[in-house]
């Protein structure tokens, strides 16, 4: 039996969206999160969310006092990560056996951290650690450079790393952050333009990587060693991160909309759409801002029971939280 969802921006209501499954209905909670005393915002956001499995929500913030905030399930401030960099892009938390590591790439600095949630610091891939034949000469400084986007953890604990916004090659390093190998890369088979952002794609095995090549408005798929395995859906909305969830792919798009794939590729429910002027800018003004419609999803993360979070791209900082019922 088909399920219609009905989109409809402009109440409340209408921010409910079903799949054709019961197992994925979202509801927007509004008033989440709640900002510290003193603070009106939460700042300016070009990064990510993820969950810990206490359920903790971390969101990254480009600013130096508070460059990763911390928020309980229900929506509280809990703290500010002591010395976490403040221009993480692309992050994931990773439950390890010595226990949960958080995996960033920076973006002024141009490295990858991983660091335990309470902010220390265990290994940094500096930039000088990149094959420099494989940088991309910038047009400002003439000088060769990275420019990374992610950083996901592979099912042996190997890092791949995304430079989506120069190369579009993503590069391999073993658990101590020795380079392994390089793939990807504008030139076909791969064809990629602003490989955005990475997750693990648990569905299928051996498990691979599903990548958002956000400029090329597709989601594709890859081996582990690097193989184009194709793609996973088109004609996407700038697809800017996706999150593995059960059998389906959720997929935070730039330009105002989130989408729910099955293990198929075919979409089962989009939430929260945006046709507004300004949709996949920065510039939204909080007081433009609608109980579940998008401005511009930037991160998607999902806690165990598969309650929903996406980050934006804005110069206030907005997330979104919608339960899953």
């Amino acid at each position: 039996m088909r399920i219609f969802i009905l989109l409809v921006l402009t109440t409340v209501a209408a921010a409910t969206m079903a799949a054709d499954t019961p197992a994925l209905t979202f509801h927007p909670q509004a008033g989440w999160p709640t900002l510290p005393q003193g603070r009106e915002k939460i700042g300016n956001m070009h990064g990510d969310v993820a969950v810990s499995s206490a359920g903790e929500v971390y969101v990254s913030v480009q600013d130096p006092d508070a460059g990763l905030q911390v928020f309980g399930a229900d929506g509280r401030f809990l703290r500010n990560v002591p010395n976490a960099p403040s221009d993480f892009h692309g992050f994931v938390i990773n439950r390890e056996r010595d226990g949960e590591f958080l995996y960033g790439v920076r973006l002024r600095e141009q490295s990858v951290v991983k660091m335990r949630l309470d902010g220390t610091v265990v290994l940094t891939i500096p930039s000088s650690a990149f094959p420099e034949a494989l940088k991309v000469r910038n047009a400002r400084s003439g000088q060769l450079a990275l420019a990374l986007t992610d950083v996901i953890v592979g099912p042996g604990g190997d890092l791949y790393v995304s430079d989506g916004y120069a190369s579009d090659v993503i590069h391999r390093f073993d658990p101590a952050g020795k380079y392994l190998t390089s793939f990807g890369g504008k030139k076909e088979p791969y064809g990629f333009s602003t490989l955005h952002k990475l997750a693990l794609d648990t569905r299928f095995t051996p498990a691979r990587l599903i990548a958002c090549d956000r400029a090329n408005n597709r989601v594709v798929h890859l081996s582990l060693d690097g193989e184009f395995l194709g793609v996973v859906a088109k004609d996407l909305l700038l697809p800017a991160a996706v999150v593995i969830y059960r059998d389906y792919a959720i997929v935070g798009e730039l330009r105002g909309r989130v989408t729910v794939l099955d293990k198929s590729g075919a979409a089962v429910s989009r939430l929260g759409m945006n046709t507004d002027a300004g949709v996949g800018g920065n510039q939204i003004p909080p007081e433009l801002w609608r109980l579940g419609i998008f401005g511009a999803p930037h991160g998607v993360a999902v806690n165990d029971r598969g309650d929903l979070f996406v980050s934006e791209f804005n110069v206030s900082g907005r997330v979104h939280r919608f339960n899953r019922q």
